[in-house]
């Protein structure tokens, strides 16, 4: 066992129930609403990661497996944030905004040569992408279309003094849609300072320097950063050219 690695066994499975449970009574005191949501997300993330951890030699031995897995990423992240920002069937286009940001920055990261070109680096690294630009897009969709549901009379002002329909809604929700890159700006700005993400202590408690852990964390943040901002500029285009939208009775 390399120096550092987790522990897993009866102890390493009390701790996880812990942190569900002090997770689930946070929520409860809090009256947040959240405490069940908290439990079987907790579920899920064990129930999959479970399965991966028994799937993931096998996908690792072939580039046409990996593609696919890649593939079943994409999909899944897809998706969640369509039901975030809309709905399944409304919020189909959210897989724009998502390839738009992951695949172009993959390709430069692996394609430049910093990441191996080896299965068993760029799997981990398109997730992390992907599930980025999910995330970014999921938050930028649903804050763009509230703020053009809330702000809906400055839309309609705004087409009365001639602007286009794509235009009024750009003034309405840009500046909101863009908080969506909040989380990944602080994270950038105070790595080392007030956390050591996942990257960083994947790559020291796999046995790596912490130059090479510094690198590869660095790499991951500002990897991050690009398709964050690309995935945000499209959803609000999308949202802007009501290609993104809620169902009716949303606004009732």
């Amino acid at each position: 066992m390399a120096q550092g690695a987790l522990t897993v066994g009866p102890v390493y499975a009390v701790v996880l129930i812990v942190l569900v449970l002090l997770a689930a009574l946070a929520t409860a005191a809090g009256r947040l609403e959240a405490g069940r949501a908290v439990v079987t997300a907790s579920v899920r993330a064990v129930l999959q990661l479970g399965i991966v951890s028994l799937l993931i030699a096998a996908v690792l031995r072939s580039w046409w497996a990996t593609a696919g897995f890649i593939g079943l990423m994409l999909l899944v992240a897809a998706a969640t944030s369509a039901r975030r920002v809309s709905t399944l069937r409304r919020g189909r286009l959210v897989v724009l905004p998502i390839v738009a940001g992951a695949l172009p920055v993959g390709v430069i990261v692996v394609a430049a040569g910093p990441v191996p070109r080896t299965t068993i680096a760029v799997l981990p690294i398109a997730g992390i992408l992907i599930g980025g630009a999910m995330t970014a897009t999921s938050l930028a969709g649903r804050r763009a279309l509230d703020e053009l549901h809330n702000r809906h009379g400055e839309y309609e002002a705004a087409l009365a003094l001639g602007f286009l329909p794509r235009d009024a809604a750009l003034e309405v929700v840009r500046p909101t849609a863009a908080r969506a890159l909040v989380p990944a700006l602080d994270q950038t700005r105070t790595v080392g300072l007030v956390t050591l993400p996942g990257a960083f202590v994947g790559v020291l408690l796999g046995g790596g320097s912490a130059v090479q852990a510094g690198a590869t964390q660095l790499l991951v943040l500002l990897a991050l950063l690009a398709v964050e901002a690309i995935a945000v500029a499209v959803t609000v285009e999308l949202v802007a050219a009501g290609a993104l939208r809620r169902p009716f009775s949303e606004f009732l």
